[in-house]
C-alpha cells in the first residue's frame, strides 16, 4: 500500500465497496482537478490536484493552492496528466477510479489509455469501477478472480490470436475485428490464463 498511489478521474464517483475501500485506504490521492470538489465533500483530503483547472472550483483552487499541479496543454485529457505526473513519484501501482460514467466518450477513451500507460513495465496499472477491475496485458498473463467472475477480454489489435485456460468458453481463433468477439465470459476456476505472444489487450473482470 505505501508504494501504491490512486489517482481519482472526474468520473462517476466511486460508490461500491471495492472502488469505495481503496479510495478511502490511506493510498496517496491524486485528483484530476473536476474530482477534487466530490473527493473533498467526501471527506478525504488529496495530495496533489493536476490538471488545466478548468473544471475546478475557485475557492478551492485557492484553498489547496499549495497542491496544485498546472498543466495547461491540450494534448492530453487530465487523466493522462494525473498519471504522468503519477509515474514520477516511482510507484510500485497505480489504481484508476472515477473513470466510468457520466459521458461515454470520456469512458472509452479512459479505458483505451489504459494500453498506453500500461507500457510503464515497473509499474501495475488496474482501472477499478463500480462493476469490475479493468487491466492492460501485452502477452500471455494469467489472472486470479473467484470462480464465476464476469471475464471480457478486449483487443486493440484484430490480427491478435489468443488462447484461453480457464474459461467456461474457450477463445481459440477469435478474430478480435469486433469489440464484443470475447465477452461475457465466465471463470471456472481461481484462475484463467490469457495466451498470446504479442498484443494489446484489456481484461474486464466483474466484482463478485
Amino acid at each position: 500500500m505505501e508504494n501504491e498511489i490512486v489517482i481519482l478521474a472526474n468520473g462517476d464517483f466511486p460508490t461500491h465497496p471495492v472502488p469505495s475501500g481503496i479510495l478511502r485506504s490511506g493510498r496517496r490521492i491524486i485528483c484530476c482537478d473536476g474530482a477534487a470538489g466530490a473527493l473533498i465533500e467526501a471527506g478525504l483530503e488529496p495530495v496533489t490536484i493536476v490538471g488545466d483547472m478548468d473544471s475546478i472550483d475557485s475557492n478551492l483552487a485557492e484553498r489547496y493552492r499549495e497542491r496544485i499541479f498546472h498543466i495547461g496543454s491540450q494534448d492530453t485529457n487530465d487523466l493522462t496528466k494525473a498519471f504522468d505526473y503519477a509515474i514520477n513519484l516511482q510507484p510500485e501501482k497505480i489504481i484508476i477510479l472515477g473513470a466510468s460514467g457520466k459521458r461515454e466518450d470520456h469512458t472509452l477513451g479512459n479505458i483505451s489509455l489504459l494500453c498506453q500507460y500500461g507500457k510503464h513495465k515497473d509499474v501495475k496499472v488496474e482501472m477499478i469501477t463500480d462493476t469490475g477491475i479493468l487491466i492492460p496485458v501485452f502477452s500471455t498473463t494469467t489472472f486470479e478472480a473467484p470462480v464465476g467472475s464476469t471475464v471480457s477480454v478486449f483487443s486493440l489489435d484484430n490480427k491478435l490470436r489468443m488462447t484461453s485456460e480457464g474459461l467456461m468458453y474457450p477463445i481459440k481463433g477469435v478474430k478480435f475485428d469486433y469489440w464484443w468477439k470475447a465477452t461475457l465470459n465466465i471463470s471456472t476456476s481461481e484462475k484463467f490464463t490469457l495466451k498470446f505472444r504479442k498484443g494489446r489487450v484489456i481484461v474486464y473482470i466483474g466484482h463478485k
